[in-house]
């Protein structure tokens, strides 16, 4: 019976990670989700508590790679407090948009992001000049590229760490 809910904790993690795509926080609702199995089954020691410790470290650390990928990028060319908002908050509006108008899976959501944080950034950082506000979206855009997709991979982890957990004896 328990590897029935190992499976089955499997599969809701491949959803559950899927949505980290979509700027969803994916990796947490993984914790949150082995921890719930974690409880349900506590009888069977079905997860360790090292386990939920692990993938927890790991999801704060997919965390601060996704935001200091755009905002640290911005920040870094220049962008300034408001600039780095103004990335987040293109961020998050440009994955959403990216979702529905570059319809290919992750990559939509991605290129979204990227393309909302370079705008976001653009617009609220205050940068004189056109090649300035070209250089500070430039780099913010790969700033959050890179980040998400750091995110996506840690995510990747997780989940492995957690299909390990859960058929190891």
């Amino acid at each position: 019976m328990v590897y029935f809910w190992a499976v089955v904790l499997i599969l809701v993690n491949v959803l559950c990670l899927s949505l980290v795509a979509f700027a969803v926080p994916g990796n947490w609702l993984m914790v949150i989700a082995t921890a719930g199995f974690a409880w349900l089954l506590r009888e069977y020691d079905f997860i360790s508590i090292y386990t939920l410790i692990t993938i927890t470290l790991l999801a704060v650390l997919g965390e601060l790679l996704e935001l200091l990928g755009g905002m640290g990028a911005a920040k870094k060319a220049g962008a300034g407090f408001w600039g780095s908002l103004g990335a987040i908050a293109g961020a998050i509006s440009g994955a959403i948009l990216g979702t529905f108008l570059i319809p290919i899976p992750i990559i939509g959501t991605l290129a979204g992001s990227a393309i909302g944080a370079a705008a976001g950034s653009a617009i609220m950082s205050g940068a004189k000049g056109h090649n300035r506000r070209t250089t500070v979206a430039l780099h913010t855009g790969i700033g959050q590229f890179v980040g998400s997709s750091m995110k996506l991979m840690v995510g990747v982890v997780i989940w492995f760490v957690i299909a390990v957990a859960a058929f190891w004896p």
